[in-house]
């Protein structure tokens, strides 16, 4: 199918036309029509599949109706998106800008952690798509400069991240304040009882589209584990950062600090490389990814709140130097990698404290990761097991059920999102032991 035959009209095929876009993605495909007929839609499918434009493209042409939108200069907002980071509302907002850079729209991003007059001045001067995270969107409603009134169109984006990251009460908040007519556009990875929840109450007889569910990874993702002691990570990294066909990597780490502490030890050999995590600033943080996707910075280092809703053309390598706790995060993580229809690469470390987080995620993807031991710091599997069986004494494994996990960036509220045989979700298994793990505090 080409975007042609979506029936679209001439603006934004010539938008898309511009940006090199002709076949949609099978989300595009299945969610454009349905939405252009104001129908609402719950769509279940994780980054890297197309589903900003599948819902970005059809709200541009049901906003861009027949009368003169310059009667009311000060528009009031008709659309908006919630998601759960910064990085994520920006690339959003991108979406949009270049779609209907032909229509007379007006859009804007608002997010925490910068001044918040340049936002309340575009609000002022009126905005018909309005994008943002949920903090400082609650804030700017609390202060009278947002009002959702007239709001035509909601998109509750990334829905099972927000409820990862403790924004799920704000997003109820958000909820209550939006007409009780109006379309609604509902997309998470996963569907927790608690999102799919959420979404019986807010949806109303919506189309279901599933795409690329969360247990499959790319096919076209070459993975493989490295099992190393933890002591020689940072070996191995600069060890296999020596191959200059590695132009750039998306190296991943559990905590803040020890993203930092990558950084270091990579510009001490040379390596050009910047972090990118909740306590850099927002200017830091985008200055980061644009000189990554730029490549004058070879390497980033993230965690993996930062790095939700990253989106570079043509990456080829991501570096797991921590595996996961959680293993639908590493399915997100290696996703980075592989976009649209591009082939990717996934290096792993396992060290033995680790070697059960390798097991849940095998178990999740159905396959068993190739080991690749041709490497000067290769680990015993005796020193693996033993580290493994250590770990388990220790209680620095997987954590127990009931008990608190290991302190990382955030500390997901994963009940009921693992699936279950025959493809439902439910509230089996070990995901219980995640239950009163999510945080309180939020970092908008």
């Amino acid at each position: 199918m080409l975007f042609e035959e979506l029936n679209l009209i001439e603006p934004i095929l010539k938008a898309l036309q511009a940006e090199g876009y002709t076949n949609p993605t099978p989300i595009q495909e299945q969610s454009i029509p349905t939405i252009l007929t104001g129908r609402d839609l719950l769509g279940c499918a994780q980054t890297g599949t197309g589903k900003t434009a599948a819902f970005a493209i059809p709200m541009l042409q049901l906003l861009n109706k027949e009368h003169d939108n310059a009667k009311n200069p000060k528009r009031p907002i008709r659309a908006l998106v919630l998601t759960p980071t910064r990085e994520l509302a920006i690339q959003i907002e991108e979406s949009f800008k270049a779609y209907g850079k032909n229509l007379s729209l007006r859009h804007l991003v608002i997010f925490g952690g910068v001044g918040q007059k340049s936002q309340t001045d575009a609000l002022h001067r009126g905005v018909d798509i309005l994008i943002a995270t949920p903090g400082r969107m609650l804030d700017l409603m609390n202060q009278g400069f947002i009002n959702l009134k007239d709001i035509e169109i909601f998109v509750l984006d990334e829905a099972d991240r927000m409820l990862d990251m403790g924004f799920i009460h704000d997003v109820k908040k958000t909820i209550a304040k939006l007409p009780a007519k109006r379309q609604t556009l509902f997309f998470s990875a996963t569907m927790p009882t608690e999102i799919q929840k959420l979404a019986d109450t807010i949806l109303t007889t919506p189309l279901k589209v599933e795409v690329t569910p969360v247990s499959s990874t790319a096919e076209k993702i070459e993975q493989s584990i490295y099992y190393v002691d933890k002591n020689d990570k940072k070996n191995l990294l600069i060890y296999i950062l020596k191959d200059k066909t590695i132009a750039t990597a998306l190296v991943f780490t559990r905590t803040k600090h020890g993203a930092d502490r990558i950084v270091k030890d990579l510009i001490k050999v040379g390596v050009k490389a910047e972090a990118i995590h909740g306590n850099k600033s927002q200017n830091a943080r985008q200055r980061a990814l644009t000189n990554f996707k730029a490549k004058t910075t070879r390497i980033l280092v993230a965690t993996d709140i930062a790095a939700r809703g990253i989106d570079v053309d043509e990456l080829t390598h991501v570096i797991n130097y921590e595996l996961p706790n959680v293993p639908e995060t590493y399915v997100h993580r290696i996703g980075r990698t592989g976009r649209a229809g591009n082939s990717g690469i996934s290096f792993s470390f396992c060290d033995g404290e680790e070697k059960e987080y390798l097991d849940d995620i095998e178990k999740l993807i159905a396959i068993k990761i190739p080991v690749q031991e041709d490497h000067p710091y290769a680990m015993s599997w005796q020193s693996l097991m033993s580290g493994a069986a250590a770990a388990k004494v220790k209680g620095k494994s997987k954590p127990s059920r009931g008990a608190r996990p290991e302190r990382t960036e955030h500390k997901p509220n994963l009940s009921g999102a693992k699936r279950q045989p025959g493809g439902g979700s439910g509230n089996g298994g070990g995901n219980r032991r995640f239950n009163n793990s999510r945080p309180k505090a939020k970092t908008d």
